[in-house]
């Protein structure tokens, strides 16, 4: 039959696909669609009879094998399974938990130094739905079960650990243990750690949030998020419906990128925390700095706390400047080998204002509360040679100073 059809149509038909045996790197299946052997195939697929993919939005093999991997890489390890979907944006993965797990009346307990952007889609997207925000120091539990006793209407416990941006560590077993007691949904953010540093399920999370357009991803060339649980149930029915509802699915390019990235996450990690642990304390010694925030100094408020849920301490630190905002600006304004980029996680060295950036819109008042001053820096720390890294901030502290 291929033989006899016209030349239009065997432009728009075929190829076949030749595979004969397996391929060393994940394909990318670009595709939107599915097509099925038979009417019977169709229907069975349709109804969850059969397993098989219908629509990318629903699902792709490139997309679900990424998911599937990351999912392994949170519960590496545990005699757990674990359960991934893969979103557009980190924060299309928060907002399609949130939505998938949360009903009106609800609310959502976290804290106040949140990454800005979470902190706007709890109180400007979720707020106006009738999902309600209440804030706490996550850090004092016995506040923590005070106001779970004063709002019984929370449903969902969230928080960043380390957090975002002064790398504070939060208790994840004791804030598992009063989520349950509450009869809430733990909710951990692992962006800053990534899995190899830390893994949230292993002290008793439900579900892990990643944004790995960052660290799992690593090279700033891809955007996307992670939803990770452990109930199978959950995940397939309260979290699904609203990912494929909502079209907030990954595409097979992005997922592809991640992979990619995943390959080299350990030892990209392993250079990220020695290169920042370095950074930290040449930085700890200038004294220009008024105070560095990062939990592999024993001066951090966290440090006790990071070594007992962590492997190491990660790339990410911030620090304040004596001068405050304008000492901030004017050291940020003459960094030559580090970036000024709204982003972090990647090989490279970035730097990041907050008040001005990531926290623009989080009121003043809350950030200030919570360590989140006008003159706070905050640095990715890259896997470059650290030197180099080093030269670059003391050349920009030498003309600040000046």
């Amino acid at each position: 039959m291929k033989k006899k059809i016209g030349f239009g149509s065997s432009c728009v038909h075929g190829p076949e696909e030749y595979r004969t045996t397996r391929p060393h790197q994940l394909p990318i299946y670009a595709t939107s669609s599915f097509v099925f052997e038979s009417i019977e195939e169709g229907m069975e697929v349709f109804t969850g009879q059969r397993q098989g993919h219908l629509y990318s939005r629903f699902g792709n093999p490139t997309i679900d094998a990424v998911a599937e991997k990351i999912a392994r890489l949170e519960s590496h390890g545990m005699d757990i399974d674990a359960f991934g979907y893969l979103t557009s944006s980190g924060m299309s993965a928060i907002a399609t938990l949130a939505l998938g797990l949360l009903r009106p009346g609800d609310a959502i307990l976290t804290q106040g130094n949140l990454y800005g952007g979470t902190a706007e889609l709890f109180s400007k997207v979720l707020e106006p739905l009738n999902i309600g925000l209440v804030l706490a120091r996550l850090g004092d539990k016995r506040a923590v079960a005070r106001v779970l006793a004063e709002h019984p209407s929370v449903r969902m416990l969230y928080f960043e650990t380390p957090a975002n941006p002064t790398l504070e560590c939060i208790d994840i077993a004791g804030l598992c243990e009063l989520g349950r007691q509450a009869g809430c949904h733990v909710v951990a953010d692992n962006t800053f750690a990534t899995p190899y540093l830390q893994q949230p399920l292993k002290f008793g999370t439900d579900f892990v949030v990643h944004s790995t357009t960052k660290y799992l991803n690593g090279h700033g060339n891809s955007t996307a998020g992670a939803i990770i649980g452990k109930s199978q149930a959950l995940m397939q029915e309260a979290i699904f419906p609203k990912l494929k509802l909502l079209g907030t699915n990954c595409n097979p390019w992005d997922a592809w990128l991640v992979n990619n990235g995943l390959k080299t996450l350990e030892v990209r990690m392993e250079r990220h925390c020695r290169n920042a642990r370095q950074v930290a304390e040449w930085l700890e010694s200038r004294p220009e700095v008024e105070r560095v925030n990062y939990p592999g100094l024993v001066s951090h408020p966290s440090h006790t706390l990071a070594k007992r849920q962590m492997r190491d301490f990660g790339g990410m630190l911030s620090f304040e400047l004596k001068g405050g905002l304008e000492a901030g600006k004017q050291f940020m304004n003459h960094i030559k080998f580090c970036s000024l980029a709204p982003t972090m996680g990647d090989v490279d060295t970035l730097i990041l204002h907050p008040a001005s950036m990531s926290h623009l819109n989080v009121p003043r008042e809350i950030r200030l509360d919570n360590g989140i001053t006008d003159g706070l820096v905050r640095l990715s720390v890259g896997i470059e040679s650290v030197e180099d890294i080093i030269g670059d901030l003391e050349q920009a502290l030498r003309i600040e100073k000046s």
